[in-house]
């Protein structure tokens, strides 16, 4: 006889047994127990997908039952109450001879597969499910051959079990016995013989446990503090085969999970941000950030979520300390599929920044946002933590608030590197500051110092669609030359800002113009071979050098939000500085407008001078002191001095300079006295130059930079000394001699009768006299021709501006050229040349020099 059931349970759930069975009229002779191999009706897998064998699969036996008895036809009912009798004696003592057996025959051959369990409904008191799976024993599973004879036969004569409704129980026996939950299971209908596969669909009531109990659990298990987990299912079943009550039966199942098999918070992934304005009634404007999550689900799963809500939490300041609230967060209904990723869409509000939120941690520079924002930006894991809202939304059944308003999850994520975030980074109109050379050391201002127009663009990230504001910018910035360390520019002090916002355009990204002013930035230099060679390059490379700046930047930002801080946001940029513009520092044309003695010695004169300079260049400078000693071929000359100036491009006038003229003596006959050359080419008009040299005391705090650069030769002009006009022809057209040369001599006026001469002076000083304590001189007609020689050895004295000299007597050169020359000039004027010997003095310092003249202007009197 073959049977198919399919009939509805009282429950409303649907039990189908899937087999064909098997023609149960056996011959007599045929054992009741057959070998196990011959008798599978099902895949030989412990957990695959079973099946029954159909009838054509195993061999016909009609042939095997023997002819009709001839005997009274009484006896097949005699049999068959035989085979009632066992039957009954057979389930009797399936039932109570062997209960230990029995028991574990079907612990061990009883097989389980879930193929779908669903959530239906979220009620008041708990969910209301629906499990679906394929029931199964299977003999092959049980160890001990007596059980598993004993096992299948008591199976095969009972066929089905029908089980009432009852309630299982699940407990946590090391938990101080929690109950997890109650589960409410509908009658249902199985098929117990080997291989028989019962589909089972049952719909069943949970009520969770304490909710107090849950939340430790899961505290416990969010916390990674779960260990090996045992679990205990107990119910007490009525049981019924058929027409036998098989009574209530106590059934207890125990399922040991070790701790690597607990599950874990699934995998999930942010595939959606934004963030955008939005206006709430009774709040205004406040931001709003829509996400979309993708959870992996690898369970047979399938349900509808409720509509959520949640709080967003970050970490407050300590690990004791509360979390702080950022933003609340609701979620749709969700329809979660067995084994099928959920997406899951939120929406989040962020009303205002509470005030713990932003202030600074005691011991620290840095608030909570501070931190997380920090760990964002560096691309680094943070947490925050999600909790159920304390008020519940009106589809949340209260069970489920109640539940997930006290657990705090924590959501690890990867933050997003913000590198090349700040696209662009220059420096404009670089104003170089040198150090206060009395200043302590490894202070701000012992350290060169830098001003500047700061410049960075910066992309916004895509997932930022709200307006946003720059006020102030601040940066730790470390500088570059060639690949080596230069030195750390400090930028912390904050500086206002000013931000422009730029429109997306081709594959660039929507951003920010900000532009910020820095004064008097310290450049910590680190490297003092580093900063030369930066320094000689600007100097003498003749081409632009480039800087590569790194810096960490601290941003003001000005949001519907208020006012708060992101901090370390990376930059790089390289500053292009352009060299000194030809022709270098030659270039600067130093010019004296007004120069006075302030001490002397036999050989030294000590004086003060303003000087007019012309910096070719676009960049500016303050020098606080700067000391070069003054060189010419090779031999010292004396030292300058400039305090607390000012250079700016451009002309720049009256800059004070300090000097003193201490010209080296020759150390052996022979070698020319360079103080004494310099001096008698410079008053005979000749192009001089002095070469500048620094040395290790040019920047007292930076001695080996000044040392370095001293093999270096800075050549300038020697500054032109203005003189003042002579009154007697100030605008001499007929002068042919270079106007850039100095004009100490101006004229000269011969007499013939006295044979004498006198000369206009022009004295260079304004405020000092010069003394000529001796003259040798020889003047020359056409270059060569000899006219006259003074000799005079009495000092006379050389006020500021124009005078003339004494009467000084002439040996005229009788019978020669030039004397002829003279003679013929009565009355009016020719030009001679003048060579000579000429001993000065100012206050004590005394110097003899040379004097090479041409083109002299000299009238000839009576």
């Amino acid at each position: 006889m073959t049977t198919n059931s399919s009939s509805p349970s009282p429950g409303g759930a649907w039990q189908r047994s899937k087999h064909t069975n098997q023609n149960d009229e056996n011959h007599e002779s045929t054992p009741l127990l057959v070998a196990e191999a011959e008798d599978r009706h099902y895949d030989d897998t412990r957990e695959g997908s079973y099946h029954s064998r159909t009838a054509d699969d195993r061999p016909h036996n009609g042939d095997e039952f023997p002819a009709k008895s001839n005997g009274p036809r009484r006896w097949p009912s005699l049999v068959a109450l035989i085979i009632l009798t066992l039957t009954l004696l057979a389930i009797l003592g399936v039932g109570f001879a062997a209960p230990a057996a029995v028991e574990e025959y079907a612990k061990e051959a009883l097989a389980f597969k879930p193929t779908d369990l669903s959530i239906l409904n979220f009620t008041t008191e708990g969910v209301e499910a629906r499990i679906q799976g394929d029931f199964v024993l299977d003999a092959s599973r049980v160890q001990k051959k007596p059980v598993r004879d004993l096992g299948r036969f008591g199976t095969w004569i009972a066929k089905k079990v029908e089980s009432k409704e009852s309630t299982a129980e699940v407990y946590l026996p090391e938990y101080n016995s929690i109950l997890l939950g109650k589960a409410v299971i509908p009658p249902v209908v199985v098929d117990i013989r080997n291989g028989h596969v019962t589909h089972i669909d049952l719909p069943v009531r949970l009520t969770p446990g304490k909710l107090k109990d849950i939340r430790y659990l899961a505290s416990q298990w969010l916390e990674g503090k779960l260990g090996d987990l045992r679990i205990v299912g107990n119910a007490e079943v009525p049981l019924r085969s058929g027409i036998f009550n098989l009574g209530t039966q106590k059934l207890s199942q125990t399922l040991l999970f070790k701790s690597k098999d607990i599950p874990a918070i699934p995998q999930y992934n942010i595939s959606r941000l934004n963030f955008h304005e939005v206006r709430l009634p009774q709040v205004g404007k406040a931001m709003a950030a829509d996400a979309s999550v993708e959870v992996k689900n690898d369970y047979p799963l399938s349900f509808n979520v409720p509509p959520l809500g949640f709080d967003i939490l970050i970490p407050n300041c300590a690990p004791d300390q509360p979390y702080i609230l950022l933003a609340n967060a609701t979620t749709k209904s969700i329809d979660i599929f067995a084994n099928e990723d959920v997406r899951v869409d939120v929406e989040g509000t962020v009303r205002q920044l509470p005030e713990v939120l932003t202030t600074v941690c005691p011991d620290s520079a840095s608030s909570p946002l501070d931190q997380i924002l920090g760990r964002y930006i560096s691309g680094v894991e943070s947490t925050i933590y999600v909790r159920g809202t304390s008020h519940p939304l009106p589809d949340t059944p209260p069970w489920v608030s109640d539940l997930i308003g006290s657990i705090v999850v924590p959501l690890p994520f990867r933050g997003h590197s913000f590198d090349g975030l700040i696209r662009e980074f220059s420096l404009d109109k670089v104003h170089l500051g040198l150090p206060d050379p009395f200043a302590e050391p490894n202070t701000p201002e012992s350290q060169p110092r830098i001003s500047a127009v700061v410049t960075a663009t910066a992309s916004l990230p895509q997932e930022m669609n709200f307006d946003i504001d720059i006020s102030k910018v601040r940066a730790d910035a470390e500088v570059y030359y060639k690949g080596r360390k230069l030195g750390d520019l400090d930028l912390r002090k904050w500086q206002k800002a000013n931000a422009t916002r730029i429109e997306s355009s081709g594959d660039d990204r929507p951003g920010l113009n900000v532009q910020s002013v820095v004064k008097d930035a310290p450049l910590e230099v680190t490297d003092d071979e580093v900063f030369t060679e930066v320094v000689q390059a600007l100097l003498f490379g003749g081409k632009s050098i480039i800087l590569d700046v790194k810096a960490k930047v601290d941003i003001e930002t000005e949001t519907i939000l208020g006012k708060f801080i992101v901090r370390d946001i990376p930059a790089e940029g390289k500053v292009p500085i352009k060299p000194l513009s030809h022709p270098g520092v030659a270039g600067f044309s130093p010019k004296v407008g007004s120069l006075k003695i302030l001490e002397t010695t036999r050989e030294t004169l000590s004086f003060e001078a303003l000087v007019n300079i012309t910096n070719p260049t676009n960049y500016s400078a303050n020098v606080p002191y700067v000391n070069i000693h003054l060189m010419s071929n090779g031999s010292y000359l004396g030292y300058a001095i400039s305090e607390n100036v000012k250079v700016v491009p451009g002309a720049n006038d009256n800059i004070l300079m300090h000097a003193t003229w201490d010209p080296v003596k020759p150390s052996h006959i022979g070698q020319l006295d360079a103080g004494r050359e310099l001096l008698s080419q410079y008053i005979s008009g000749y192009n001089t130059s002095l070469t500048l040299r620094t040395h290790n005391g040019t920047i007292p705090t930076l001695p080996r930079l000044g040392k370095a650069l001293s093999v270096f030769k800075i050549d300038i002009p020697t500054p032109h000394l203005e003189t003042p006009k002579n009154p007697n022809h100030p605008d001499d057209d007929e002068d042919d001699r270079d106007e850039k040369a100095p004009r100490f001599l101006d004229d000269a006026t011969f007499h013939l009768f006295t044979s004498t001469a006198t000369f206009t002076l022009l004295s260079p000083l304004p405020h000092s006299t010069i003394t000529i304590t001796d003259i040798d001189a020889t003047a020359f007609y056409n270059h060569t021709e000899p006219v006259g020689q003074i000799l005079y050895d009495l000092p006379f004295a050389v006020p500021p501006g124009a005078s003339r000299s004494p009467k000084l007597p002439v040996d005229w050169s009788p019978n020669s050229v030039g004397y002829e020359a003279i003679k013929q000039a009565l009355g009016g004027s020719l030009k001679l040349d003048a060579v000579a010997e000429v001993g000065i003095s100012i206050g004590n310092w005394r110097q003899n020099v040379w004097f090479r003249g041409g083109g002299i202007g000299a009238k000839v009197r009576i």
